[in-house]
């Protein structure tokens, strides 16, 4: 395995335009990301994983200058995993100079959940993701459903600009106990990781209570689970159901013969974690 720091080092060592499959990280690597680099690859094709904490979707008072980087232990497990070329830029290689040319995506999809309480959040998002193509060239992209809303902005803005990348999605990963693995499952207490599945556990209630009390208006299911939650020392953001297709509402009566997800965000103490359920 070769790490690489610089985008003329990556365009050399790889053969050409879609010739590799890319799994984008941000380091502090678990499980899951390891699960989409032995994903990747089944296809046939040279394994490129970026390590790159990305400034732009990180607001002032969120965690960036906190977020562990980790690149020796990262490289060690990547090259256990199968991975054939570590991209790892700093800031000054990506973002050479100011990047005043960024992705905006499409608000209906990026400005609600995640993006109503992380403002700019998805913008950040598209446009690494956008520059990590550029640099990348990659034919196939995997990312995880555990980042859900991600994953379909992603999809939306490969699909409107009609970039030649298939981008494919990787089951989220679960400890035994059922907690989805996240990298900031580190901030968490050894308390408050067993009780970190309280979260999955409220969305996997309000996904039943959706499907069995058809007569109950959604928000207030919704409401429900929130106070639910809030009695066991969380701070909600939300929890919700939404369809699988395009995150949108569901209609009075709509819950028979469709695809759905619920999605939510909390925080447990000073951590905020997301996951979702699909059903």
């Amino acid at each position: 395995m070769r790490t690489l720091h610089t985008i003329a080092e990556l365009r050399a060592a790889l053969p050409g335009a879609g010739a590799c499959v890319f799994v984008p990280t941000m380091g502090n690597l678990h499980e899951g990301h390891l699960g989409l680099v032995r994903q990747a690859r089944a296809h046939g094709l040279p394994v490129v994983a970026s390590i790159f904490v990305n400034r732009l979707q990180f607001a002032p008072h969120e965690d960036f200058d906190r977020y562990p980087r980790t690149l020796a232990r990262d490289c060690d497990q990547l090259q256990a995993a199968g991975c054939d070329i570590v991209f790892a830029p700093d800031e000054r290689e990506l973002y050479a100079v100011p990047q005043t040319f960024k992705v905006q995506p499409d608000p209906a999809l990026a400005d609600i959940l995640e993006g109503q309480f992380r403002p700019g959040f998805f913008t950040g998002v598209c446009t690494v993701v956008m520059k990590l193509f550029g640099c990348v060239q990659p034919r196939v992209a995997v990312f995880g459903k555990k980042d859900y809303q991600q994953l379909m902005v992603i999809r939306r803005m490969v699909e409107q600009f009609a970039l030649p990348i298939t981008i494919e999605a990787g089951e989220t990963c679960r400890a035994n106990s059922g907690l989805a693995l996240s990298s900031r499952n580190g901030y968490l207490s050894d308390s408050e990781r067993e009780r970190a599945i309280e979260l999955v556990g409220a969305l996997r209630t309000l996904a039943r209570r959706f499907v069995r009390e058809e007569s109950v208006p959604l928000q207030t299911l919704e409401a429900q689970a929130m106070d639910d939650l809030r009695a066991s020392g969380w701070q909600p953001d939300y929890l919700t159901v939404r369809r699988r297709a395009d995150l949108g509402v569901p209609t009075a009566g709509a819950s028979a013969g469709e695809e759905w997800v619920a999605l939510g965000a909390a925080k447990l103490g000073g951590t905020r974690l997301i996951d979702n359920v699909e059903f």
